[in-house]
Parts: structure tokens; sequence; C-alpha cells
């Protein structure tokens, strides 16, 4: 994690205005202010720190952790639930299949039934473009209303595990390992950095556009110089460009957009290669599902593999590597990668390169569990630095040794 001793990271976490982050839900990161991000990645590193020492991090002597996947995940899923144990919270997992949703109960009537002893809950809904924001937004404003009827003792905060729109908890566990390889956590250090967030060839189709636009949406907050590539058709949520554009414009960075890799990757210090569907061709998707049209599924799927196909060259080969800055890029993917005769006949990576950075990619994974972790204890904790003190002084063992 680096060398910032604790003591350190309380006061920098001192000197941050973050008090609205308590008892309020996470969204979109340009939803908060950039203190409050900052916070969060400074609890991070505190708890990350506590951890280290085999210190107890335990806030809670009990409560759930709900856990809602309307996609299919790994680390996602076991970073939250990862979080939760961390801070004393068992998970239960909301599998809709098995619930009364399927005989038709309302969200407002879901979202109060699995929160009577619920702390937080996490939702993963990130598949149809229009519907997973909302959805979120609706299951938050269902418990809001459920606490303020007297329903719930308490109200449940609601963290993003990734929509349709942006990947919060993703973009700010890279983001933290990036500053920690380039400068033991401080965000300062990657101002004037180009990052490189390209389009990739995969044999799939309809990965969602939350990463990318997670992306953009949080880097150019960050002094960053920041490159959107990827082939015609491929493009992103105007919205989101917007909001990348006007951060770059306040923050003291850049953002491009470009239809070559190569010039994205040129002179790049971290490139980040990643399929995504074309934001129309999701719309489209949605409103086949909507509307129960399977065979129009089916044809679009195929209509977009083949368009998939075209741009095989788009991916991330050692010759391309060495354009980057001193040829020695930080290489950074979310995971699952599709690597090149390995887990794919032709993919987003060369398998040389992804093996070369296999350690920085584990790296960059670990960051997550702690990233949810600090958004839970700044949402639940009134004082949080008093806490993480207590905890620290406390000195309760994690693990009797």
């Amino acid at each position: 994690m680096g060398t910032q001793g604790f003591s350190e990271l309380m006061a920098r976490l001192e000197k941050l205005d973050f008090q609205k982050l308590y008892q309020d839900d996470f969204f979109l990161t340009w939803d908060k202010s950039r203190e409050e991000l900052d916070a969060i990645w400074v609890v991070a590193d505190a708890i990350r720190k506590l951890r280290e020492e085999n210190k107890s991090t335990r806030i809670f002597d009990s409560g759930l952790g709900i856990s809602i996947f309307r996609d299919n995940s790994t680390r996602t899923r076991f970073s939250f639930m990862s979080a939760c144990n961390l801070l004393g919270l068992e998970v239960a997992d909301l599998d809709e299949k098995k619930s009364q949703i399927a005989h038709g109960e309302t969200l407002l009537e879901t979202a109060n039934m699995v929160s009577f002893m619920a702390d937080v809950i996490g939702i993963r809904d990130d598949m149809y473009i229009g519907k997973g924001h909302t959805y979120q937004k609706e299951f938050a404003d269902s418990v809001k209303r459920g606490f303020e009827e007297g329903i719930l003792e308490q109200r449940p905060t609601v963290v993003s595990l990734q929509c349709d729109i942006d990947h919060p908890t993703q973009m700010m566990a890279d983001s933290l390992h990036f500053a920690h390889y380039f400068g033991n956590g401080d965000m300062e250090s990657l101002k004037g950095k180009k990052i490189a967030m390209t389009w990739a060839y995969s044999p799939s189709y309809g990965k969602p556009l939350s990463v990318p636009q997670g992306g953009i949406g949080l880097w150019t907050r960050l002094g960053m110089d920041v490159v959107l590539a990827h082939p015609e058709g491929y493009e992103d949520m105007d919205d989101v460009i917007e909001v990348a554009k006007k951060n770059a414009a306040e923050c003291g960075g850049s953002f491009t957009v470009t239809n070559s890799m190569e010039e994205a990757f040129k002179d790049a210090d971290i490139v980040y290669p990643k399929s995504w569907a074309p934001f129309k061709a999701m719309e489209e998707r949605t409103e086949l599902y909507g509307n129960g049209d399977f065979d129009g599924i089916d044809e679009l799927e195929q209509r977009l593999l083949q368009q998939n196909a075209k741009h095989k060259d788009w991916t991330v080969t050692e010759e391309l590597m060495k354009v980057t800055k001193d040829g020695k890029a930080l290489y950074c993917h979310p995971l699952p990668a599709d690597i090149t005769d390995v887990s794919c006949k032709e993919g987003e990576v060369d398998a040389s390169v992804f093996d070369r950075y296999r350690k920085e990619l584990y790296a960059q994974a670990s960051f997550k569990p702690y990233i949810i972790a600090a958004m839970i204890f700044l949402q639940r904790v009134k004082n949080p630095k008093a806490k993480l003190e207590e905890l620290y002084k406390a000195d309760v063992k994690r693990m009797q040794e």
C-alpha cells in the first residue's frame, strides 16, 4: 500500500469537508465534491492500514449488507462481501428469481422488506441503458420513505456497485491504485499524467459502457490528460462526454476523443483498454428486451459481433506498448480480460503483455474492498476520524496469532 502512516492519513482527513456523505448514498462520482472523494480515498487507506497491522475494523456488532446483483460478477460481488465483513456486517444476497418479485411484488415493498436490519445495500444493475441508475435511485427513495414513515428503524445507505452510467467503486479503486503506483497514495501525483481509456476488441458483445464513462467522468477531475479512444460507432453517452469536458476545463487537465488507439497510447503514463458496446446498440437492446423481442435481440447480437470483428486490430500488443511513455505505461483492466490465445483466440490484450502486468492488475483489484468499506464507513459513522483513531488505539486483534 505504501509507507504513509496512520497519523498522516488522519491529518489529511481532518482537513477535508465531507460531512454530507453521512447518511447519504453513493451513485455517481461526479455527484460528489472533490473533498468527499478524497475522504473516501483516505479512509480506504486507513482501513487497509488497520488490517495490515492486524487491528480489527469492526464498527458493527450486528447488521446486514444486502447484495443485489442483476448481472454476473466475481470481483465486485466478493469486494462488497469483503467490505461488509471487514466492518462487522453479514451479507444477504437478494436473488430476484427466488423472491416474490417474480410474483409482482413492487420495488417499494421489496426495498422495505429486505431492509429491516440492513445498514447498506449494494446494487449492480448495468445492462440496460436508462434502467440501472434509475432502479438504484428508486430503491434508495423507497428505503428513505420507509424510514420517514417509521417502518425502518434506520435508513440503510445505498451504494452503486455499477449501473448503466458509472462504475464508481471500480473507478475509485483504480484511481487509488494509480496514486499508490505513482505517488504513495497522493492524488496530486496524478496531475498531468496521460491516461488512455480505449476500446479494445472482444469476441463477445454487450459489455457495459459504465467503465469508460466512469473513467472519463472521474479522471478528468484529477487534473489528468484523459484520452478516450474508440472506433467510429462506439460512442459513449453524450451527457457523460459533457461531464468530462466540463471537469477538464475546471480541474486543469484535458479531455480529447480520438478514433486511433495508437494516438491514445502515444506517450501515455497509463493505458486502460476495455471493450464496450456502442451506446446506440445498448439503447436498442434495452428497447428489444422491454418489448420481449428475443428474435430481435439475437439479430442485434449477430450484427454487433460482426461489427466488433472489423476492429480486431484494436488490441494491446508488445509493439503498441512501446509507443507509451518510455515504453513502460501502467497497463490496467477491471478484469476479466479477453486474453489472446488464453481466454479466447483473439481478444483485448496479448498474453505476454497481460502476464507482464499480472501483479499490478491483481494489486489494482485489491483496492476495491477498501473503497467500498470506506464508502459504507463514511455514510454510517458521524465522526469517522474519531472512530478510526479509536479502532487504532484499541488495538483489538483481528486475528489471534
